[in-house]
């Protein structure tokens, strides 16, 4: 009786904390199609009086959002692949691989975790300078592609994979680039697969970076140009809302695709633990 009780004490927390997560994102759809008399009604409304899709054409029309969006998708899925790309390389190498200043290496690599990214930004910036990168996609990519953050959560799921099942296809002939195609990456796709999703996101909300290397629309991502529709949409919230809708649509569509190996990679985590 007692454990029954229990269980649904943390079901209606369970509750309780989704409904509060979830609910800005429902207000925000349903703003998305109101007027703004319903906006500014109070107490406020739920449904909008009329559904108004001309929400979503206004932001095309008061900035150019179709170029904003395409340079988001563009950079940001350039930038992930090449991260993951050079973490896995890299979470092989400090995992399986004995070097000399392995330790002194992993040690240096983790300390640039702890290092603001305000720090860096002139030292980068004066660098993409001289390289001639300030209103490239080159600028706006190559100096975020690597993450130690993203190293070192990938290896830390490829020092869960068995060391004696990669001294054996290496007795078996297997090269370091064949061990790691068919032994080490099939074993962590679910450490992969999430890491992938984490650096999408952080790519796809970056702000400081691309705002101070850009400086023409060309160029600029999608973050910059909300902040344009903020300053052209003035008080007009339903449009706002409209945007940050479709913002937000490639990073649900990547959570729906990765959600099976995010779980599944949590559940690894803490039968590790």
């Amino acid at each position: 009786m007692t454990k029954k009780k229990y269980n649904w004490v943390i079901f209606a927390i369970l509750c309780i904390g989704a409904i509060t997560m979830v609910f800005p994102f429902v207000w925000m759809i349903l703003s998305s199609f109101k007027t703004v008399k319903d906006v500014y009604t109070y107490p406020p409304k739920w449904l909008p009086s009329a559904w108004k899709w001309d929400n979503y054409a206004s932001v095309f029309k008061m900035i150019p959002f179709g170029r904003y969006y395409l340079n988001s998708i563009f950079t940001s899925t350039v930038q992930t692949a090449i991260q993951i790309v050079l973490s896995i390389f890299g979470a092989y190498c400090i995992t399986f691989l004995e070097f000399p200043g392995k330790k002194f290496l992993t040690t240096l690599i983790r300390s640039t975790m702890f290092v603001p990214m305000v720090v860096t930004l002139v030292p980068m910036y004066l660098i993409v300078s001289k390289l001639h990168g300030i209103d490239t996609y080159g600028g706006i990519i190559l100096p975020q592609v690597f993450s130690a953050f993203t190293l070192f959560l990938i290896s830390s799921f490829f020092a869960s994979i068995p060391k004696d099942l990669v001294d054996s296809a290496r007795i078996d002939g297997c090269g370091y680039f064949s061990i790691l195609w068919r032994i080490v990456i099939p074993n962590a796709k679910s450490s992969i697969s999430t890491a992938t999703m984490f650096a999408f996101l952080g790519h796809w909300k970056s702000y400081t970076w691309p705002l101070i290397i850009t400086n023409k629309d060309k160029y600029r991502t999608l973050p910059i140009g909300m902040k344009y529709l903020v300053q052209e949409s003035s008080s007009e919230y339903q449009i706002m809302m409209a945007a940050s809708v479709m913002a937000i649509l490639p990073v649900l569509i990547l959570f729906v695709i990765f959600e099976k190996q995010l779980v599944k990679s949590v559940t690894l985590t803490g039968m590790k633990a």
